[in-house]
């Protein structure tokens, strides 16, 4: 019994290891390789979410052709019903609805992204920073009030895609999760060590001197907030699957936009190494609290707030003794050892050639 608990347990933390690398290592191309202070994660994140809870128990409504005389907000739990018990039958159907909604919530989040940073980015560091934390608050009120997206305040379940795996359903979806973190993880190291990458960290850190040379910063800085936000919205859709449901009092923009913040400090801001480092001891420590939040009995207040009072103090420790995170950022090499060993090796027979001759 209690390994089974045990092996719940860690089942359950990559999952959320891997929701909150994903959505770290998007904040972390926006600030920490380029220097905008993206403080609205939390509107990109519930965009997913949004997508998952409007779009994909409808379409399998009309996909599996399953209690399409119901509609999907008032009869939300007989609409679930059948369609979860069609993908627990159907595993070809199950994935295209999965992969379907995550393409379209990436793209939902790459729009959101687009609109929220246009008016935005040009404004410097402090104010776009503000304005960015306001416009993340819009999600959560529309989400709130506006009942056909997402139930409003009573919020929805979605389609379980992972069906039909029955009692390893959620080992099933914590390998998807990890696979999906690996390779945003490699696609945000791809970008690093390119010569966007350079181009990144010279618009952070020294504006004009990228200008002076012929580069559109605000133009740079829209295309990343647009990749970034399409990250976070994934992020968010990935989560939404793995909770089995959406309500919108759910996004907030402390778990939402503050948590991916500490992460990026603790971890340490333009090194993705450090970033993930940092989701894994953020991780840990919420959920061995909320998970053994019963055996915490001897403290003298609710074990609920054990969870603040540590991060609270891990973040201070770090900003007092390693302020450039446990982490910091490196130089990143652009080509790999064995190119450069390469080139050294040919520069120096064309300079002895051309000393022969």
């Amino acid at each position: 019994m209690a390994l089974a608990l045990f092996a719940q347990f860690i089942v359950d933390l990559l999952a959320f290891f891997a929701v909150y690398m994903i959505l770290s290592v998007s904040l972390n191309l926006e600030f920490g390789y380029t220097g905008v202070p993206n403080f609205g994660k939390v509107l990109l994140v519930a965009g997913g979410a949004y997508v998952v809870a409007a779009f994909s128990g409808r379409f399998s409504q009309l996909l599996l052709n399953v209690a399409v005389d119901k509609d999907f907000i008032k009869d939300n739990a007989a609409v679930m019903a059948a369609v979860n018990s069609a993908f627990s039958q159907d595993i070809v159907a199950a994935l295209i609805v999965f992969f379907a909604t995550i393409v379209l919530a990436a793209f939902v989040g790459g729009a959101l992204g687009y609109l929220a940073s246009y008016p935005a980015v040009r404004l410097r560091e402090d104010y776009l920073g503000m304005t960015l934390l306001a416009i993340g608050e819009i999600s959560r009120v529309i989400g709130q009030n506006y009942e056909p997206i997402a139930g409003g305040t009573l919020g929805v379940q979605v389609p379980d895609p992972f069906a039909w795996a029955g009692e390893v359903r959620f080992l099933a979806f914590t390998l998807i999760l990890l696979a999906f973190a690996g390779l945003i993880y490699l696609y945000a190291e791809r970008i690093a060590r390119s010569p966007l990458g350079r181009l990144l960290r010279s618009i952070r850190d020294n504006e004009l001197s990228a200008e002076a040379l012929g580069k559109d910063a605000t133009k740079v800085r829209i295309k990343i907030l647009i990749v970034g936000s399409a990250i976070a919205g994934v992020a968010g859709a990935l989560y939404s699957f793995y909770a089995g449901g959406v309500v919108a009092t759910a996004f907030n923009r402390v778990d939402w936009t503050f948590w991916p913040w500490l992460i990026l400090i603790i971890g340490g801001a333009a090194n993705n190494v450090g970033v993930a480092f940092g989701s894994f001891i953020f991780i840990t420590a919420r959920r061995v609290i909320e998970f053994y939040k019963d055996s915490f009995t001897f403290l003298p207040f609710d074990a609920v707030w054990l969870e603040y009072l540590l991060l609270g103090s891990i973040l201070i420790l770090v900003l007092i003794y390693r302020p450039e995170g446990l982490i910091p950022e490196k130089a990143t090499p652009t080509i790999s050892n064995k190119r450069l060993k390469a080139l050294i090796k040919k520069v120096k027979d064309e300079a002895a050639h051309k000393d022969n001759v």
